[in-house]
C-alpha cells in the first residue's frame, strides 16, 4: 500500500464533487508507475488473443487472478492501479481489530454485519477504535502491501477513500488464508462465504463473482458514487504505511469491486476493481462488472 509512485492529480477539486453512497466512502483510480499495464494472461500457446477480457468503453478497469495451488498468476492487467476501496477495505479494518483485540463476544454481530452485510455503521465504529488512517499503515506494514494508502488528510473518518490496488488485495488475500492466525481466518472467510444478497444500505450486492461464477466462493464486495439510496432497493432480506499520496481517486466517478476466492479449496483469489464514468447507474455498472468477472475467469483458463 505504500511505495508506488503514482500521478499527481487535482484530488482537492475533485473532492467537491464528491457523492459517497457508503457511509465513510469515495470513489476510485489512479494510474500508478505503469508496472503491470497490460494484460498479461500466462503463457499458453492454446489461448487466442481474442480471448482477453473487453474492457468497457469509458470504464477503468484492474484485474487479477492468482492460482494458490501453483502459486501463478493466471492473468493479470493494471495490478498496481490505484482504486478507491469503497468497502472492501472492510477486510483489512476486521483483520485489524481481530489482530490487536482477538475475536470478543461483544465485537462479533458488528463483525458479522460489516463483513456479511457491508455495514457502514459498523466499518465506522471499528475505524474509529483501530486510529482510523493507522488501520491502513499497520496492515501495509504487516501484509506487504505496496500501493495502498490513508483516506486524504482532510477526510480522515472516510475508510471507503483508502488507495488500494488489484495487487495489494491479492495480498490480502493471501495473508488472510496463508498467514492469519487460524482463528482469525475461519472467522473472516466464514463471513465472506456467508455474503447476503442485500447489503444493509439496500444495494444488491450480489454483482460480479457471485452472479458470474458458480458456488463456491467467498467474497467482499464494494461501491460507492451511486448515491445514498438504490434506484432499485434490494429485495432480499439483509442478514442482521505511509502517509497519504497526492493520487486522483476519481471522486465524482462511481466505483464498483467484486474480490474474493473461488473453489471449493479457495484455489484462485479473483479481483476485478472498476471505475466508471459519471452518471453510470448502479444497474448498468453491475451488468457490466459482471460480464467483465465472467470473461476475466475464462481468460485465466
Amino acid at each position: 500500500m505504500l511505495t508506488s509512485v503514482v500521478r499527481a492529480g487535482a484530488v482537492a477539486g475533485l473532492l467537491l464533487a464528491v457523492c459517497a453512497c457508503e457511509s465513510g466512502n469515495g470513489p476510485a483510480v489512479a494510474p500508478s508507475d505503469g508496472a503491470g499495464t497490460e494484460t498479461r494472461p500466462s503463457p499458453r500457446p492454446s489461448r487466442s488473443a481474442a480471448a482477453a477480457p473487453r474492457v468497457p468503453k469509458g470504464t477503468l478497469a484492474s484485474f487479477v487472478v492468482f492460482d494458490r495451488g501453483t502459486g501463478r498468476t493466471l492473468l493479470s492487467h493494471r495490478p498496481r492501479e490505484v482504486f478507491r476501496s469503497a468497502s472492501v477495505v472492510k477486510i483489512l479494518i476486521a483483520l485489524d481489530h481481530l489482530e490487536r483485540n482477538g475475536l470478543r463476544a461483544a465485537d462479533r454481530p458488528l463483525l458479522q454485519a460489516m463483513l456479511r452485510s457491508s455495514d457502514d455503521k459498523a466499518a465506522t465504529a471499528f475505524w474509529k477504535r483501530g486510529g482510523q488512517g493507522e488501520i491502513v499503515r499497520r496492515a501495509a506494514r504487516r501484509l506487504g502491501l505496496t500501493e495502498a494508502a490513508p483516506p486524504p488528510a482532510d477526510k480522515p473518518g472516510f475508510w471507503g477513500y483508502t488507495a488500494l490496488s488489484a495487487g495489494d488485495l491479492v495480498k490480502t488475500y493471501r495473508y488472510l488464508l496463508d498467514r492469519a492466525p487460524r482463528g482469525h481466518r475461519d472467522f473472516v472467510m466464514g463471513q465472506l462465504r456467508r455474503a447476503t444478497r442485500c447489503g444493509t444500505d439496500r444495494f444488491d450486492q450480489s454483482f460480479g463473482i457471485p452472479r458470474a461464477l458458480p458456488r463456491p466462493w467467498a467474497v467482499k464486495q464494494g461501491w460507492s458514487g451511486f448515491g445514498l439510496r438504490p434506484a432499485e432497493p434490494c429485495r432480499a432480506a439483509a442478514a442482521s504505511g505511509a502517509s497519504f499520496r497526492n493520487v486522483d481517486l476519481g471522486i465524482g466517478r462511481p466505483v464498483l469491486h467484486t474480490t474474493g476466492v473461488v473453489g471449493g479449496d479457495d484455489r484462485r483469489i479473483v479481483v476485478v476493481l472498476t471505475l466508471h464514468p459519471a452518471g453510470t447507474s448502479f444497474r448498468t455498472a453491475t451488468a457490466r462488472l459482471t460480464a467483465l468477472t465472467r470473461e476475466v475467469h475464462r481468460a485465466a483458463g
